[in-house]
Formats: structure tokens, C-alpha cells, sequence
């Protein structure tokens, strides 16, 4: 009797300096929600932080990534936005494709107008390269400090100093994954920025340690000045108490009362990382996460319909320019 294939029997193997090579099942599909919203979405309403993961012979990986992702396509990420009535959407360029932006904007055009996207730049990235971002949609680039590896305050300060030099001559702003310790040694430097800041995922604040862990403060304080912006994103992430990761509630009601007009909301879609200990050129799977269930906690989070609508329709317009 013949075995069937699974997503995983469809890799082919790796080629060259990391570079996985893989085809994948016709029937393989990213992670789709569950449920159902159950609120009425906004029109215009829109997903802050998604990825697309091409065919890798066609979007080769970075040799210097921590992991290797399934396929999430474009088509995929439609579908699930249509369960969920998103209408926008903001394509991230994950760490895997180094300082390669073509998986994004290809996803983005292929997304429609309603996509805008993030960039991984190097200080070597042409300002000509840059007007062609801009050109396809961009509107900021991505400083991952934690899957980078940039533990250093100090080298960090240099990136963002430098980073900030070059966006305030292009009006872009600067989206960082880092975390509340980093946020809290650069808070001067980010405090005074030209453009502004977003943080990811909640600053990678734990929910089970509370408005009061060290940093939260901090946090805190940026987004209330109106410097920053922080993503109520990837509650999952930051949280062991699943399914509806209560404690991340204190946490994401702090942050939307210090300024409801710096606050964003995403899915993380397709939930890269989920699992640790492989090696780079092995398919690590995507997390089981229900989108629905995720979009619903906004309205425990923010209970309002005009907070919401602030929240997934008129903060995302404005920083992203829709």
C-alpha cells in the first residue's frame, strides 16, 4: 500500500550554502482560521504584520537564517483574510530572506492595493533601491534585533541612529523585534526620534509577568508620548496561557489606554517558529494558531467599536498611507 506524502515528504534537499530547494503539495495549505469574527470588522480594517514565504528556487534564503519555513502563499493569506473581513494588509520581510525584499513585494503586488510593505535593508542598500520600494508600496524598514542576534545596547543605538538618519530623509519609520530590555537602555535615543518607532509583538513583553516587569514602563512611556507604536501582535508568542492568553489582557489594555492612537493590531500570519532545535535546513513547521480566536481578543482588549475601528482602520491608514 502506498504511503501518503505529507508537506514534509515534498523537500527535495539542500543545494549550495544553505539553500533549501523544496516543492510542495498542491493540497498543503498555511494555517486558516477556525472561527469567525464576532464583531463586526470595519471596513478597511487591517492585518500589521503578515509573511509571505515564496517558492525558495525562486526566493532563495538567507544562508545566515535560524530557521527554514513551510510555503505561505499569497493565495493563502487572501483567504484567510477574506474568513476574517481584513480588507489591508501590511507584508513584513521576515529574517529569512536576509536583506531580499522580492518575496514581500511580489507578494504585495500580488496582494492588490490594499497591501503595504516593510523592508530588511543593510547600511549598503542604495537609496536607488529604496525609491524602487517606495515606488512598489513600502513605507519603512524592519530592524529585527532579537532574531539578529543584537544583544549590545550599544550597537543597537548605532543601528537605529544610523537607521533614523536615513529614514527621516525618505518620511519612512522604523519597525524593531526587540525586546523590553533594549527598549528600556535605548529609550532616550528612541525618544527622540525623527520618525517613528514600532514595536512588535508587544515589545516581547511575558504576560505572566505583568504591567510591572522591568521595561513594560518604558514601553509604556514612548507610546503615550506619541513617539512610538506598538503592536498588539502575537499574544501567543509572549504568553503560556492559551487559548485566550488572559494575562496578556492587563498588558495590551495598559498600552491602548497610554495612547489608543499609537496602537496596532496583526496576526503573524503564518506563525513562523514553532519549534526550537532544528537544524537551518530543516522545514520547521508552522504554529497551530486560529486567527479568529486571536481577532477576537481585540475585543475583549478593546470592548469600544470606535476603539476598534481606531485600532485596525484609522492608526494603520496613517502610518502606513493607505
Amino acid at each position: 500500500m502506498t504511503t501518503p506524502l505529507t508537506r514534509r515528504d515534498f523537500v527535495i534537499g539542500a543545494v549550495g550554502a544553505g539553500t533549501l530547494l523544496a516543492a510542495r503539495s498542491m493540497s498543503a495549505k498555511a494555517p486558516q482560521p477556525a472561527t469567525d469574527a464576532a464583531f463586526a470588522v470595519p471596513p478597511g480594517a487591517c492585518d500589521c504584520h503578515v509573511h509571505v514565504f515564496g517558492d525558495p528556487a525562486k526566493y532563495p534564503m538567507f544562508p545566515g537564517r535560524t530557521y527554514t519555513p513551510e510555503a505561505a502563499t499569497t493565495a493563502e493569506l487572501q483567504a484567510m483574510h477574506r474568513r476574517l473581513k481584513l480588507e489591508r494588509v501590511v507584508i513584513v520581510t521576515p529574517s529569512v530572506y536576509g536583506t531580499d525584499n522580492a518575496a514581500t513585494r511580489d507578494g504585495m503586488k500580488e496582494y492588490g492595493t490594499g497591501a503595504r510593505g516593510i523592508a530588511v535593508i543593510s547600511e549598503q542598500t542604495p537609496e536607488t533601491e529604496l525609491d524602487a520600494l517606495a515606488t512598489a508600496g513600502f513605507r519603512g524598514i524592519r530592524l529585527n534585533l532579537s532574531t539578529g542576534g543584537t544583544n549590545d545596547p550599544n550597537i543597537a543605538r548605532g543601528r537605529f541612529e544610523s537607521a533614523i538618519a536615513r529614514m527621516t530623509r525618505r518620511g519612512w519609520h522604523i519597525q524593531t523585534f526587540t525586546n523590553l530590555r533594549m527598549i528600556a537602555a535605548l529609550k532616550d535615543t528612541l525618544a527622540t526620534s525623527a520618525v517613528p518607532i514600532v514595536f512588535d509583538h508587544f515589545g516581547s513583553a511575558r504576560g505572566e509577568l505583568g504591567v510591572g516587569q522591568p521595561g513594560f514602563a518604558d514601553l509604556v512611556s514612548l507610546v503615550k508620548s506619541g513617539r512610538a507604536y506598538v503592536k498588539i501582535s502575537g499574544a501567543y508568542q509572549n504568553s503560556d496561557s492559551g487559548p485566550d492568553f488572559s494575562d496578556m489582557a492587563p498588558l495590551a489594555r495598559a498600552l491602548i489606554a497610554a495612547n489608543p492612537d499609537r496602537i496596532l493590531w496583526g496576526t503573524n500570519w503564518p506563525h513562523p517558529g514553532g519549534a526550537a532545535g532544528r537544524g537551518i535546513t530543516e522545514i520547521t513547521p508552522y504554529r497551530t494558531v486560529d486567527d479568529g480566536r486571536m481577532l477576537n481578543l481585540l475585543a475583549q482588549w478593546a470592548p469600544d467599536a470606535a476603539l476598534r475601528r481606531k485600532i485596525l482602520v484609522e492608526n494603520p491608514a496613517r502610518l502606513y498611507a493607505f
